[in-house]
């Protein structure tokens, strides 16, 4: 009896904190941009989360109309290593640039650099695994960022 009250008062006080996401779909309209043509050029799987994120605004037409040229590029370098020279940590960095045309003019190249730090494991496929989610990750950040400073362009 006591859980059901507990988790009752939880729902309550959870539900009337007005929390919001950022970016969801009710919020988009917030971003005052449109992009007119997108092209993209490196990391097969970096560039697939950027324009699955990207394509909510490839749909309307704004007053701030972009055509972005996106280059994607993944590295992996082991940071450390134990006594017999095998890597136990490794950090994975995705580097984006983008050139940002407005009205046929250049207007700002950017450059996105995300990174994390993790652990070796010893079983491979998962090591693959987890590192295809990381980069999953890292790319649907940097695209987050990309959105925000695109907003922000005069």
């Amino acid at each position: 009896m006591l859980k059901k009250k507990f988790a009752l008062i939880f729902f309550l006080l959870l539900s009337s904190c007005g929390y919001e996401a950022i970016y969801s779909k009710k919020n988009i309209i917030n971003y005052n941009f449109s992009i007119s043509n997108l092209t993209l050029m490196g990391e097969k799987d970096i560039n697939l989360k950027i324009k699955e994120k990207l394509y909510n605004y490839t749909l309307n037409k704004k007053d701030k109309n972009f055509i972005l040229t996106i280059s994607s590029n993944m590295k992996k370098v082991a940071i450390a290593k134990n006594i017999s020279g095998n890597p136990t940590k490794f950090k994975s960095t995705i580097i984006i640039d983008i050139e940002v045309l407005m009205e046929g003019n250049l207007k700002n190249n950017l450059q996105i650099i995300e990174s994390l730090n993790y652990s070796n494991i010893d079983n491979k496929f998962d090591l693959k695994k987890y590192e295809q989610q990381i980069k999953y990750n890292l790319a649907e950040v940097a695209t987050e960022k990309l959105i925000f400073k695109l907003s922000n362009i005069q």
